[in-house]
């Protein structure tokens, strides 16, 4: 039986913001949320799309189906580069939960091989799918875009608690995890959400999260697609600026730095 390709947008090589180490990240295209600080908004749809490229001024279709093997040949070509940094492969998105089938079999692919793996994910998904998905991870990276379930939806389109159900499954398993949390202008950047924040993570047990100060590096992917960008007039975030809200998540006792 020919295996099913998955949609890709992206095989980036010599990425060392993915996990430790250099790797190799590996962007499924697709994603359940709609957050519209998306610095990736070609990686929402499922579907191929067009985009123009402003390198070659003109439109290029963004995603291409590969198999296991299409990616592992790109991913085999860095395997001494793993070996000497502790790297390896990232399976990212979009959501890579998005396309689990394909994505598991990759991971068992590198761990037959030896090559150490991690995903970044915004968790949201069946906690039974979730669970099988993580036993291939050996480093998990998942977002929380928010500490109210309301809010949450009301941005990212989809309710925050399977993604806190599958949190207590990952710590429960004691997977390596990072926990990590998008600081977004009007959003959830005030004081008092990092207060919430703070109890939020002591309840569910996370000992240890990364502030990601809001940036505009995609702004301008949202004018190639076509697409209105609502955070287009909003002031970047720098490091500094988020002391005191770091300051407050430690204060609960829970590990605290800004990217």
């Amino acid at each position: 039986m020919e295996e099913k390709k998955a949609i890709v947008f992206n095989i980036q090589r010599f990425s060392i913001h993915d996990g430790p180490g250099i790797r190799t990240s590996v962007f499924y295209k697709g994603c359940p949320l709609r957050c519209p600080w998306c610095s990736n908004p070609e990686s929402q749809s499922t579907q191929q799309e067009e985009m123009w490229d402003n390198t070659k001024k003109e439109n290029v279709t963004v995603g291409k189906f590969k198999s296991v093997e299409d990616i592992m040949e790109i991913v085999r070509k860095d395997i001494d580069f793993y070996l000497e940094s502790n790297g390896g492969v990232t399976v990212t998105g979009g959501e890579v939960l998005a396309q689990k089938e394909q994505a598991v079999a990759l991971l068992k692919q590198c761990r037959k091989e030896g090559i150490h793996t991690a995903c970044e994910t915004s968790a949201y998904a069946p906690s039974e799918e979730f669970k099988d998905f993580i036993s291939y991870i050996d480093l998990l990276i998942m977002d929380i875009k928010h500490h109210d379930t309301n809010k949450h939806r009301e941005k990212t389109r989809v309710p925050l608690e399977p993604i806190l159900k599958n949190l207590d499954i990952a710590i429960e398993l004691n997977k390596d995890m990072l926990v990590r949390i998008p600081i977004i202008p009007g959003y959830n950047d005030s004081l008092e959400d990092a207060q919430q924040f703070g109890q939020l993570l002591k309840d569910h047990k996370v000992v240890e999260i990364e502030l990601l100060p809001f940036h505009q590096f995609g702004a301008e992917k949202y004018k190639y697609l076509e697409r209105e960008y609502e955070y287009k007039d909003k002031a970047q975030i720098k490091t500094e600026e988020l002391l005191p809200y770091s300051e407050i998540i430690e204060s609960y006792g829970v590990k605290c730095k800004v990217a």
